[in-house]
């Protein structure tokens, strides 16, 4: 993928005294009272900061934090507690500026926190006034926030737009080389794993997938799914039996260029979805009317960890049970255990995938793991993404 890198224009002196905006992600998790219960993005964000300052650059960073309303400013959405938070990590003053689309007074070695982007009126629409004003403030535009690629808003396209540079951060260009490694140019075999409750959320990506890899790994509810299409009782677990020729159709395309879709033969069922639940082993063929599959059995999560340790590249994306509840962990720990151990390079996104890897810790063990929920499925949908599409524009011009 052709796009101009910030760490490029840093390493070839070229934002020395340059006015720099800085597009992170920084919307993190708050209590009630405001205080970051989880600053990962914070700290993420960090080292493309002060690669701009020591770059001798004046640097400004917006980020969205939660839903507010444009144009409409209330406490709780303010970066404030981001701004110190960032402080902190940096070990200098970060102020916080309010009202800054019409301009922002800093120096060069100096870095100031932008109030949340999303308050601004037409950020969401990407409003070409709004955009430009945004361009107009800087001499180098950075995105470094994957999460929002998805997104074509004033702050993460319409900017990247009218800038006179724009480039991808760090993070931003790690996700790129990351993705394009497991889906543009993987080592072979390329095993995929989507899990999740629906396969209508995901319907897309499984055709997607099916078209490139090798095997393809379903769990959870997905699962379900495509077992009822295989003609094998589910109880009553949670399935969406209008699907299943959406199901069969996936795996014929598997079928049809050699490749596979493993079906359990064995699962881990209970009567209720509970934490307290009693958890039993049986093979798909004796799940009972009343029975809720919650986990893959284990001959199956031993069969699944056979085809991981022998893929040249694996995309992980979905918990495979229940994994919050340890009765229903056997089969994502197992595939955790796998593409841990493997030699494959792996890429992992997407809420419960990252929070079954902080259960097992395996962060340093995961080739990649993907910061953007929405971004990544889209990713593995065979989509570009606006922010991607933007910079590449941009690059060639």
């Amino acid at each position: 993928m052709n796009i101009l890198r910030f760490t490029d224009l840093c390493a070839q002196d070229q934002v020395r005294g340059q006015r720099v905006l800085i597009r992170a992600d920084l919307n993190v998790p708050q209590d009630e009272a405001g205080r970051i219960t989880e600053d990962t993005r914070i700290r993420a964000s960090v080292p493309c900061i002060e690669q701009a300052l020591k770059a001798g650059a004046a640097v400004m960073v917006t980020s969205h934090l939660g839903r507010p309303t444009e144009g409409e400013f209330k406490p709780e959405d303010s970066l404030a507690p981001v701004a110190t938070r960032l402080a902190e990590l940096l070990g200098r003053p970060v102020p916080l500026i309010a009202k800054w689309v019409d301009g922002v007074a800093i120096n060069p070695g100096e870095v100031v926190m932008l109030e949340n982007c999303r308050l601004n009126k037409g950020e969401k629409k990407n409003d070409p006034v709004l955009a430009k004003k945004m361009a107009a403030l800087c001499d180098v535009f950075v995105h470094d926030a994957f999460g929002t690629a998805h997104r074509a808003e004033a702050s993460t396209y319409g900017v990247a737009q009218f800038a006179k540079v724009a480039c991808a951060g760090p993070l931003l260009a790690a996700e790129i080389d990351a993705i394009t490694r497991a889906l543009e140019n993987p080592k072979r075999p390329l095993v995929a794993i989507v899990a999740g409750s629906k396969v209508s959320t995901k319907l897309s990506i499984l055709k997607s997938l099916a078209a490139n890899v090798d095997q393809l790994i379903v769990g959870g509810g997905i699962a379900n799914t495509f077992m009822l299409a295989m003609g094998l009782p589910i109880g009553k677990s949670l399935a969406e039996p209008a699907l299943v020729e959406e199901a069969k159709a996936v795996i014929e395309m598997m079928k049809a260029r050699g490749a596979a879709v493993p079906i359990p033969t064995d699962v881990v069922v209970a009567n209720e979805f509970a934490a307290m639940a009693r958890a039993n082993k049986v093979p798909v063929e004796a799940v009972q009317d009343d029975d809720l599959i919650l986990d893959i059995g284990p001959r199956t999560a031993a069969e699944l960890a056979g085809i991981i340790a022998r893929a040249g590249t694996v995309v992980w994306n979905g918990p495979m049970g229940v994994f919050e509840y340890d009765q229903f962990a056997g089969g994502t720990r197992t595939l955790a255990a796998a593409i841990a151990h493997s030699p494959a390079f792996s890429i992992a996104g997407g809420g419960d995938t990252l929070a079954a890897i902080a259960k097992y810790g395996i962060e340093k063990d995961i080739g990649y793991i993907s910061t953007g929920g929405g971004a990544f499925l889209e990713v593995l949908e065979g989509k570009t993404l606006p922010a991607f599409d933007i910079l590449m524009q941009r690059a060639a011009a």
